[in-house]
């Protein structure tokens, strides 16, 4: 049970930085059978929903790496990110655990919502300081880490636990630079 959680909050966080990289993952892995699906999440596995969530997918990636595209693209994604990371959540933790499966949309809503948020706030300050230049490059590293991050999920949900706390601790050493600048 604590492995399906892990897995679910793990799917959840990346859909923050890209809604169909972890959703395009669980598709996968519910058609090669790494992951089980239940009803009627297992749809995800169909060719026909791969196929258009890899579209979608190739929309993102390209919308992203384009400065100004990007800040249109966070605008249209702050619906689509979270729901992604609550629908990742409910799917894959679906009836192997006896948590509320809405319990387990606003947990995947809250964490992907809350990685989109700080994305789509400092992409503009990348922007700005590299003349736009940065924008692909920070892009590419998103999505990167949303396609480890969805893969380790599936395949090693233990080390979701390490990566929240290494993400807490750096969000936190931000958070405290910002605020105290000489720390």
């Amino acid at each position: 049970m604590a492995m399906e959680l892990l897995t679910a909050l793990g799917l959840s966080i990346p859909a923050g930085l890209n809604a169909y990289i972890p959703l395009l993952t669980v598709a996968l892995a519910q058609r090669f059978e790494w992951l089980t699906l239940a009803e009627p999440f297992d749809v995800l596995g169909e060719w026909w929903m791969i196929a258009a969530i890899a579209i979608l997918l190739v929309i993102e990636l390209v919308a992203d790496k384009v400065p100004a595209v990007d800040h249109v693209n966070d605008a249209v994604q702050t619906f689509v990110r979270p729901a992604a990371g609550g629908v990742v959540a409910v799917a894959s933790a679906g009836s192997a655990t006896d948590v509320s499966p809405w319990l387990l949309v606003l947990a995947g809503v809250v964490l992907a919502g809350g990685v989109h948020v700080a994305k789509a706030t400092t992409r503009p300050a990348v922007n700005a300081s590299t003349g736009g230049l940065g924008a692909p490059v920070a892009s590419v590293v998103e999505d990167a880490g949303a396609l480890a991050m969805s893969v380790v999920a599936i395949v090693a949900p233990v080390l979701v636990a390490a990566a929240v706390a290494v993400m807490a601790y750096v969000f936190w050493r931000l958070w405290r630079r910002k605020r105290d600048p000489g720390a």
